[in-house]
């Protein structure tokens, strides 16, 4: 017996997309010796510096006890540096390392190529939509 469902299955479908992307950006990755989550890591502080870990798990996507042998591997890579925030001692903060920031830097460039593909490809306004449709999506399930 199967269920008929009417809706395509659009948590399989997202995840497929998630892969097809990152089909492009793991071999830049690996080449780095960087894991999918040590690339999340690095980008979100590559994009805003000096992060509470608390944050750097919510725009990462990593679990709290994931995150923490996530950033010990870093730190002991040379890719992060880790503080006790200075307004707050119970806090933690992070921020790339100038070696960590060389690799954003450098995959940076290669993970853009591919956008400015996506956006040849695409259409600079299917692209914009994709990105307005995800947003809603986010947004709409959010509690």
């Amino acid at each position: 017996m199967s269920t008929a469902f009417v809706h395509r299955n659009l948590p399989r479908l997202l995840l497929q997309a998630r892969e097809a992307v990152m089909a492009h950006t793991r071999p830049s990755l690996r080449e780095h010796g960087l894991s999918d989550q040590q690339w999340r890591v690095l980008r979100v502080l590559g994009e805003h510096g000096l992060v509470e870990t608390g944050r750097v798990a919510r725009e990462a996507y990593i679990l709290g006890p994931s995150l923490t042998g996530v950033l010990n591997r870093m730190e002991r890579d040379g890719l992060i540096r880790r503080y006790r925030d200075p307004s707050d001692q119970r806090r933690t903060v992070v921020e790339a390392t100038p070696r960590g920031m060389r690799m954003v830097e450098s995959l940076s460039q290669s993970i853009e190529a591919h956008y400015a593909w996506m956006e040849k490809s695409l259409g600079k306004q299917k692209l914009a939509q994709l990105y307005t449709l995800l947003d809603q999506v986010i947004e709409l399930e959010q509690p």
